[in-house]
């Protein structure tokens, strides 16, 4: 059975990073936190860093690519990135070999080994910011984050998944009420910040179908949010949807800030 695992070794403005296995491939997404430190949590999950394949970047704020060139140079690594993505971030990533620079077009989905790839256009402020979709012949995962807004292209590109990795970042009146200037409150607020716990939901609402999917709540703010503020807002969305709680019919987490979550199988038999 050919099957995609996937596991999220870390979430947060601390830090981002997700690994993708599928039958020929091993990747991850971002790699925002140390070296040392990624290579201490893909261990912990049993994985061998140096049978990782490649790294696939969202976009080149420091807490998605601290670890990108460390880890490229010591695994001999290719990063995978659009071209605008690459230009905003070669100078943090200092020296690479050239055969390891790979830039992909945002608009233009592409194959790496047996994993298909689409980027996904997001809005946040950076260069050109992009989630991924990545399938095999029955399974496939979306990651969205750092994304302010979630219009109907981005809903038409991820829809029918098997696991969702969603932006949750803030409660709304939490971020208002919090300890951020006013200036940061905006750009947080704006369709180029982070979609927030109730913005999460009304995604939420497009996408599920409580048919087995796993949907794991991402990049919570440390200081606007908390696990149970976001967890219970998308339980009362999910119960809206006359569906419930359960592995069987929508499969619900929160992705840990700084460990590993749990491994999730996608076999792509919901």
């Amino acid at each position: 059975m050919i099957e995609i695992k996937f596991c999220s070794l870390a979430s947060g403005s601390s830090g981002n990073c997700q690994y993708i296995e599928s039958d020929h491939g091993k990747i991850l997404i971002d790699a925002g936190l140390s070296g040392k430190a990624i290579i201490n949590l893909l261990k912990s999950i049993g994985v061998r860093p140096e049978d990782l394949d490649a790294i696939f970047v969202t976009h080149e704020h420091r807490d998605h690519i601290h670890g990108v060139g460390i880890l490229s140079r010591k695994l001999d690594l290719p990063i995978y990135a659009n071209g605008q993505t690459w230009q905003a971030m070669k100078d943090s990533l200092g020296k690479l070999e050239m055969k390891n620079v790979k830039e992909f077009s945002i608009d233009q989905p592409f194959y790496f080994k047996d994993i298909f790839i689409r980027p996904v256009p997001t809005f946040h402020d950076a260069a050109n910011p992009n989630g991924y979709t990545l399938a095999d012949e029955k399974s496939k995962i979306s990651l969205i984050t750092d994304t302010g807004w979630v219009g109907q292209e981005i809903i038409d590109a991820i829809k029918d998944s098997d696991l969702y990795f969603l932006e949750s970042n803030h409660d709304v009146d939490m971020l208002k009420a919090g300890p951020y200037s006013w200036p940061l409150k905006q750009r947080v607020l704006s369709t180029r910040g982070h979609l927030s716990n109730d913005n999460c939901s009304q995604v939420a609402r497009e996408i599920l179908k409580g048919q087995g999917e796993a949907l794991v709540l991402s990049h919570l703010s440390i200081e606007n949010n908390t696990r149970d503020l976001a967890f219970n807002n998308m339980k009362k969305t999910i119960e809206e949807k006359n569906l419930i709680i359960d592995p069987g019919v929508v499969d619900l987490e929160i992705a840990p800030r700084s460990q590993a979550s749990k491994f999730y199988n996608l076999k792509g038999d919901k």
